[in-house]
């Protein structure tokens, strides 16, 4: 929404502007479309070390916490 009232107010100021921006807008998405992936997979990959570094003390507390804890969840 932000995008689109930016560009609505460069249409008033420099139309031929704005028409150059609304060309290039898809370029760049797809040019930071790569480095978006490459952050979801990075991502991903914090996500399962951290899941693999807790794993212990998870299973350390016992079934008695899990329940508890699906059961505040829902």
């Amino acid at each position: 929404m932000w995008t689109f009232l930016v560009w609505c107010i460069l249409l008033v100021i420099s139309w031929p502007l704005a028409l150059i921006a609304l060309a290039i807008y898809p370029l760049v998405w797809l040019l930071t479309l790569p480095f978006r992936l490459v952050g979801i997979a990075v991502g991903g990959v914090f996500a399962l070390l951290k899941a693999i570094f807790f794993l212990p003390a998870r299973l350390l507390r016992g079934p008695e916490t899990v329940r508890r804890s699906r059961a505040l969840a829902a």
